[in-house]
């Protein structure tokens, strides 16, 4: 029998190849609707990590929340505006070497962070529980947060649609 500890490694670093693979799928992609499927994908090996790391609440809440209802609403407006592919071939090579750079230097930097710092077990005081999000959710203020967002999905809306009209 394996040892628990070597399993939960070994899922991590699978969801953490498939969500930074997925991620590059969204950069690098030409059609729109592969982009947000690989940002779903991206979203669900997220997901799956904060499982891993004893957060089921915000596990569901990045399904539900992002793979669900935001990429809906991507892909609405990704539909509602007939996006077909983007054909700009100039360009094109200088985005994906920056693309390429910047994922380079992210592996250094967090390749250089693991050598210096190792394995560690989780935190002892980090409490994942319902009852402590939903304090640091349903604080005094999250109504001004919650009506600030749907004033900007609201103007996102309005946007696209305006963006959508065709002229008479």
């Amino acid at each position: 029998m394996m040892d628990p500890a070597v399993v939960d490694t070994a899922l991590f670093w699978f969801f953490a190849a498939v969500a930074v693979l997925s991620a590059l799928v969204v950069i690098l992609q030409r059609s729109p609707i592969y982009s947000a499927f690989g940002l779903i994908v991206t979203l669900c090996a997220l997901s799956a990590i904060y499982g891993l790391l004893g957060s089921p609440f915000i596990a569901v809440l990045q399904i539900v929340v992002y793979a669900g209802a935001i990429m809906v609403l991507f892909l609405f407006v990704i539909m509602l505006l007939n996006v077909k592919r983007e054909d700009h071939e100039e360009g094109q090579a200088a985005f994906k070497g920056t693309a390429v750079a910047l994922a380079t230097l992210l592996a250094i930097q967090v390749g250089s962070v693991l050598l210096r710092t190792g394995p560690r077990p989780p935190a002892a005081d980090f409490d994942a529980s319902t009852h402590k999000m939903a304090e640091i959710l349903f604080s005094p203020y999250f109504l001004y947060v919650f009506e600030a967002t749907s004033i900007l999905i609201l103007a996102a809306l309005v946007g696209a649609v305006a963006l959508a009209r065709k002229e008479p």
